[in-house]
C-alpha cells in the first residue's frame, strides 16, 4: 500500500493523475497538515546547499508542509496551489501563496533559485512542467521534485484494499493490489528525468534516495488515512467502514506498527545557457 503525493492509496507517481483527486485534498486541510509528514531534512538541506540562491517556488504546495521546511531554512518562498482551501491554510501559517496550477499560473517574470515540487508534480502536465519550470529558473538553479514511498505491513494493508474493494467498488484504487513495489515508485522518477531532459535545459538528473521510519499508532494512522487521494471523494458511511476494518487490524498488531518510508528526488540544475 504505498502512498505517494501530495501522500493510502495514490495513483503511480507518473504524470498525469486526476484533476478532480488532485483538489480534493482540501476537504479536511487541518487534518491534512496536522496527518501528513514532513521531509527528511537532509534532503531540505541538500536541495538548499546546491541552488543558486534562497528564492523558492513552491509547486503545488498544499498547506505548506514543505515550504516552512525551506523557509525555516532561510529560503524565501512562493506557494502554488489549485485548492484554495489548502492555499488559505498555508497563508494562515505566514506563508505567500498564489491560486493556481502550475499550467496556468504566470509568473510575471519572477525568477527563481529552486523550484520545488512535494509530492504534487505527478500532477502537472508532463508536456509543460519541465519546460516551465526552466523559464522561472536562474542559470544554475534547481528543479527539485520529491515525495514519499510507504506501505504498512501486509496486516494493515490488505484489510484496507479489502474494505476498499468492498465499499467502494467503483473507485479507480479499488482494483490496486494491496502493495505494490518500492521499483514502481522509481520507474516514475525515472519518467520524470526523461521528461526534464527532454528540454535540454537541464544537466542531467540526479536521482536521490532516503530512507526512514515513522511509528504509528491506530489513532494516528486512521487520522492520516482520510487525507489520502483513494478516500477523500467518499461518503462518510463508506469512509467509516473502511476505517473500522483497519483499526481492527491494527488492534491485531498491538495498536501500532512501525512504517519503512522511502523518500525519492529527481533532481536537476538548469543549464547556463537561456
Amino acid at each position: 500500500m504505498p502512498i505517494i503525493s501530495q501522500e493510502q492509496p495514490e495513483p503511480s507517481p507518473v504524470p498525469g493523475g486526476s484533476p478532480g483527486i488532485a483538489t480534493s485534498f482540501g476537504v479536511d486541510a487541518q487534518r491534512y497538515d496536522r496527518a501528513r509528514p514532513g521531509y527528511p531534512g537532509t534532503l531540505v538541506a541538500r536541495i538548499v546547499a546546491g541552488a543558486s540562491g534562497a528564492d523558492v517556488l513552491d509547486v503545488g504546495c498544499g498547506t505548506g508542509i514543505a515550504a516552512a521546511q525551506f523557509r525555516d531554512a532561510g529560503c524565501t518562498v512562493l506557494g502554488i496551489e489549485p485548492d484554495a482551501r489548502m492555499a488559505e491554510f498555508a497563508r494562515a501559517r505566514g506563508l505567500r501563496v498564489e491560486v493556481a496550477t502550475f499550467e496556468a499560473w504566470q509568473p510575471d517574470e519572477r525568477m527563481f533559485d529552486a523550484v520545488i515540487a512535494a509530492q504534487s508534480w505527478h500532477w502537472v502536465d508532463p508536456a509543460t512542467g519541465a519546460a516551465k519550470a526552466a523559464a522561472v529558473l536562474r542559470p544554475g538553479g534547481r528543479l527539485a521534485i520529491f515525495g514519499h514511498v510507504y506501505e504498512p505491513p501486509p496486516e494493515v494493508a490488505e484489510p484496507f484494499a479489502a474494505a476498499v474493494r468492498r465499499v467502494a467498488p467503483d473507485s479507480p484504487f479499488s482494483g490496486q493490489p494491496a502493495r505494490r513495489p518500492l521499483e514502481l515508485y522509481r520507474a516514475g522518477y525515472a519518467e520524470f528525468a526523461d521528461r526534464i531532459r527532454e528540454t535540454r535545459q537541464f544537466g542531467d538528473p540526479e536521482q536521490w534516495r532516503f530512507d526512514w521510519q515513522r511509528s504509528y499508532t491506530r489513532d494516528r494512522w486512521l487520522e492520516l488515512l482520510p487525507t489520502t487521494g483513494g478516500l477523500t471523494r467518499l461518503r462518510a458511511d463508506q469512509l467509516a467502514e473502511i476505517l473500522d476494518a483497519v483499526g481492527e487490524a491494527v488492534d491485531s498488531l498491538g495498536g501500532s506498527f512501525t512504517m519503512d518510508y522511502t523518500t525519492l528526488a529527481t533532481v536537476a540544475t538548469r543549464s547556463d545557457a537561456p
